[in-house]
């Protein structure tokens, strides 16, 4: 996954914990605006999120920052 969006996800993940607590859910659509402006970007995220780490369509934004740290 490309640099700047691990940076967003990071971003937005410590947003919604700083605003909501550690157990704040998630999507990969809180990525991207609400349209589909960039479906390449779209599917490099959706690809980590649903294929790569089989995560759920909500997770907590705490273990998503973790499985960014941590690749």
């Amino acid at each position: 996954m490309r640099d700047s969006l691990k940076e967003k996800i990071i971003s937005v993940c410590d947003k919604k914990i700083q605003s909501k607590r550690d157990g704040v859910g998630i999507s990969f659509y809180a990525f991207f605006k609400n349209k589909n402006d960039n479906p390449e970007l779209l599917m490099e995220a959706a690809t980590w999120w649903i294929m790569t780490h089989k995560l759920d369509h909500f997770e907590k934004a705490v273990k998503v920052k973790s499985l960014i740290l941590d690749d």
